[in-house]
This record gives structure tokens, C-alpha cells and sequence, in this order.
């Protein structure tokens, strides 16, 4: 089939020799330089005209346009002047805005020039329910915190109903602060899966086991039952994943703790626990094992590639090798182990040591808040002063901390911990223009040491936008703050009860 623009061209030659459309400048030429000249009108329409348009662009579903992007990819790259584009909900490509923008079009665009985007941060240990117990009890030990004030409280307290409204109180101060991926160890857990997913949320949740009947088992073999249905429940989604969460291995037995590793191994999934958080921990299984809590828990056969343990205080030179051996993920509580004075998690050593290494809130009990940038900034005071050493952990390994190393701490970085082609489209928008973040030198100092919480402007998760310009999407900010102050009020009152017989 002859096109338009071949047609039209064939028609002018068609007159010009029948003298229908006489041009005197053509027409001075010779004979065989009209047909020439005339020919090469009608090629030249015909290649225009059957070509496709040129530089054809790519559809993409959004479009993150004149940022600096701090990666974190392999090669740590911070691109100026920086784009991502985004298809469902995966990163198709990352790289400078005239590049990007040459290759890609979209119907949605965010333009965020002056800010920072950097990959979701990742909040490797938390208790989000227990939210609405902030403030109950401070000042205290460890175990004087769990066993006088917060078992009991919670004997009182924990419902599904107080587990959705505490959780939904935590994923609105994590998303604000720029959190996409949590992990999580409490009761009720397929409600905190639920009220993780219907708010964009990434998690990776544990059910508690502990040995003592608990606010949604009172038997072990209830525990376990649910657990399993749990696992289940929720296997192969694209935002959760369900796990099995014993809770130490001083409120678990021996056997507690096989069973458990042995209910998640079954069902593939991740094992979430606390390890060697205090000394009085390191102390009693000293008396009881013999050995360390980590020394402890190799020889029952529970360490392992799918285990993310909580804290790693008390660990020494043997312990930090073995965790390395086994890759076991260990998360980082700077503010909880300073508020509760359990210790220094020797950070340094086992980076060195190649051991995956997140950062946490460790929930907004036992740290009255859920802000990953104030954890990022102690991170890296706490060991300076603790070595007093100012070049001990540097910014840009805490920024990996609660990012691409994080991801490796949950097991999970080839799916998300970086911005990268084929990793999932979690990235936060950061505003840079704040009187305590100007002028900004370098994004890892600024992102440590200056920037805030509050500076988080929009969030994406999977490629969804669940905060945009501060403003949520996914979650009624309003009612969650109106049910947090109805729960003060309940609790307050149980506490002052007497105890039950």
C-alpha cells in the first residue's frame, strides 16, 4: 500500500510532466535533472513516510525526574541532576535525566528538584503494636521493663483490636519518617500483616512464641497451631513475609526454640529472635549452657542463613566469627540499648568481619519512637564515643546500615536496599532546603548528621505512592491519633487496677 506522503509526491511529479504545475526554476533545468531532482522528492517521502517516528519513547508508570540520587548500588553511585523510572512495581532504569528522559515517558511525573532520593530505609527490628504502651515505663533495666511493667501490661491490654490500632500507630510514624520495609515480632501477627499490606507497606513479620501463655496463645500448642496457619496464610506475597519469631532464649526452652527454627524451615520461611541483648542474658546462659547465647544457640542447631537475630550486644571475637560463619542477619538498636544501658553492639568488628548488618527503632517502648534517621545518627555517635574514636563507623556505612546492608540483614537485598534496574520501586523523596540541611556537602553527612524525619516529602513503595508531599494516602492519620488517645486512657486504667487472682 503506497503512503500519503508517497502519493502526494508521485502527484507532483505526475503534473509537472504533464506541465499541470510548472515551477520556472525547475523548469530552467534539463529534462534529466527535473526527473532526478523529482525522484529524490519522492524517495525521500517514502522513507519518511514508512519509517516509525524517531526516537520512539518508553511507556513507564512513573517518572522521578532532577534529583540527586544516592543509589547505593554496588557501586554507591549518587547521581546529580538524577532519574528513575519506574514500571509496575519494579525500577526499570536509573541514571541522569537527559539520559532517562530520552529513552522513557510517562503520564505520571514527580519533579524533585532539591531533593535527595534514596532507596526506602529498612527498619530491621521493631514492635510495632507496642506503640501505644510509649512512655508506660522508662528509666529501667531490661529485664526489671519486660517482667514488672511491659508482661503484665500486656497480659492486660493485647487484643487484635489493640494490635491493629498500635500497629497502624507505628506505620504511620515509620512512613513518615521514611521507613518502606519493617521487621516486626509480636502477637496477633496475621492482624500486623494485615494492617501492614492494606497500608503499602513492606514487612517481614514474626509471630511470637514464648513459653508462658501469651496475649494470643496460652499454650505452646496453640502457638505453634497458629503460627503454621499464619505462614500459610501468607506465603508468596509480594509485600509480606511471614515468619516465626521465638522470642530469647531466656524465655524459651531448648526444645521451645528447635520447635520453632523447625516450623519455619518447614515452611521456608525467615526466623526472627533476640540474641545476647543484655548482660543479665549473657550471664544466665553462662550458669545454665555453659557457653554464650550464640555458643548456645549453634550447638541446638538454630543459627542460620534464615535467621535475623535482634541486638548482638554481648558477642564476643568467637561469637562475632560464628554469626559471620552463618550468615546470620544482626540488627542494630543504638537508642534502645542506650535507654535501657544493655551496651554497645560492636558494630565496627562485625562489619569487618563481613557480617549483614541492619539498623532498628526496636519499636517505640523500649525507645519511646520509630525515627530511623535519629537511629542513624547515634549509630554513629555511640561508637565513636564508645571507642572514643570520631572515624569509627562513618556516615556512609550507616546509610548502608539501614539500607542495602539492612536488606542483606533481612535476607532480602536482591529485591530491595538499593535503586538499581529490576529491584523493587521503594524510594523515599527527601527535601534538602531547611535551614538545618543547608548547604549540603555530602548526602551521607547530610543524611546522617543534618536531615530529620520530617524532611521525608513523598514515599513510594512497590512502585505506589503512599505519602505524597507529607500527606498520607494509605492511612487515616486523623483516627489513628484519635484511637492511640482512647488506648492511653484504657491502659492508664488497667495499670492502676489491682492484679487479677
Amino acid at each position: 500500500m503506497v503512503s500519503e506522503g508517497m502519493a502526494a509526491a508521485i502527484r507532483i511529479f505526475e503534473n509537472h510532466s504533464r506541465g499541470k504545475m510548472q515551477n520556472p526554476q525547475i523548469s530552467s533545468f534539463p529534462r534529466s535533472w527535473q526527473i532526478a531532482l523529482l525522484s529524490a522528492v519522492i524517495c525521500c517521502c517514502a522513507v519518511f513516510s514508512l519509517s516509525p517516528p524517531a526516537c520512539a519513547k518508553d511507556k513507564v508508570d512513573l517518572l522521578v525526574t532532577g534529583c540527586t540520587v544516592v543509589t547505593m548500588d554496588g557501586q554507591r553511585r549518587v547521581i546529580e541532576d538524577g532519574a528513575i523510572a519506574i514500571r509496575g512495581d519494579s525500577i526499570i532504569a536509573v541514571g541522569p535525566r537527559a539520559e532517562i528522559g530520552s529513552r522513557f515517558e510517562s503520564a505520571q511525573t514527580i519533579d524533585a528538584h532539591g531533593a535527595l532520593v534514596l532507596p526506602g530505609l529498612i527498619n530491621g527490628h521493631a514492635h510495632a503494636a507496642m506503640s501505644l504502651f510509649r512512655g508506660l515505663a522508662d528509666d529501667l533495666a531490661l529485664d526489671e521493663w519486660l517482667q514488672k511493667y511491659i508482661f503484665p501490661a500486656e497480659a492486660r491490654n493485647v487484643s487484635p483490636e489493640f494490635v491493629e490500632w498500635g500497629t497502624k500507630l507505628s506505620l504511620l510514624e515509620m512512613l513518615r519518617g521514611g521507613i518502606t520495609t519493617y521487621a516486626d515480632m509480636y502477637y496477633f501477627e496475621d492482624v500486623v500483616a494485615r494492617v501492614t499490606k492494606d497500608a503499602g507497606m513492606r514487612g517481614v513479620l514474626g509471630e511470637t512464641v514464648i513459653d508462658f501463655p501469651a496475649p494470643d496463645n496460652k499454650t505452646l500448642e496453640q502457638a505453634f497451631a497458629y503460627a503454621q496457619k499464619y505462614l500459610e496464610h501468607w506465603k508468596g506475597d509480594s509485600l509480606i513475609v511471614a515468619a516465626v519469631a521465638p522470642h530469647s532464649i531466656y524465655t524459651c526452652s531448648e526444645k521451645t526454640l528447635q520447635d520453632a527454627a523447625a516450623l519455619a524451615r518447614r515452611n521456608g520461611s525467615p526466623i526472627l529472635i533476640h540474641i545476647a541483648e543484655a548482660r543479665f542474658e549473657l550471664e544466665q546462659s553462662r550458669a545454665k549452657h555453659g557457653v554464650t547465647p550464640v555458643a548456645y544457640m549453634e550447638r541446638i542447631g538454630l543459627l542460620g542463613p534464615d535467621v535475623v537475630g535482634a541486638h548482638c550486644v554481648w558477642v564476643d571475637q568467637a561469637d562475632v566469627a560464628t554469626l559471620a560463619h552463618l550468615n546470620v542477619g544482626c540488627i542494630y538498636n543504638p537508642s534502645s540499648n542506650m535507654k535501657t544501658a544493655a551496651g554497645v553492639m560492636p558494630v565496627p568488628e562485625m562489619l569487618a568481619s563481613g557480617e549483614p548488618i541492619g539498623l532498628a527503632t526496636d519499636g517505640a517502648a523500649s525507645n519511646n519512637n520509630q525515627d530511623l534517621f535519629e537511629e542513624m545518627d547515634l549509630a554513629a555517635k555511640l561508637q565513636k564515643i564508645a571507642r572514643m574514636d570520631p572515624r569509627a563507623l562513618p556516615a556512609k556505612q550507616v546509610v548502608e546500615l539501614a539500607t542495602i546492608n539492612g536488606a542483606r540483614a533481612l535476607h532480602l537485598e536482591k529485591t530491595i536496599g538499593s535503586l538499581e534496574a529490576g529491584k523493587k520501586a521503594d524510594l523515599i523523596i527527601i527535601d534538602t532546603g531547611a535551614p538545618h540541611a543547608t548547604p549540603m556537602y555530602d548526602p551521607y553527612s547530610e543524611l546522617v548528621y543534618a536531615l530529620k524525619a520530617s524532611d521525608v516529602r513523598t514515599v513510594a513503595i512497590a512502585g505506589k505512592i503512599v505519602m505524597k508531599d507529607r500527606q498520607m494516602l494509605t492511612l487515616d492519620e486523623k483516627e489513628i491519633l484519635t484511637k492511640a488517645q482512647e488506648y492511653k486512657i484504657k491502659i492508664a486504667a488497667s495499670i492502676a487496677a489491682p492484679a487479677p487472682n
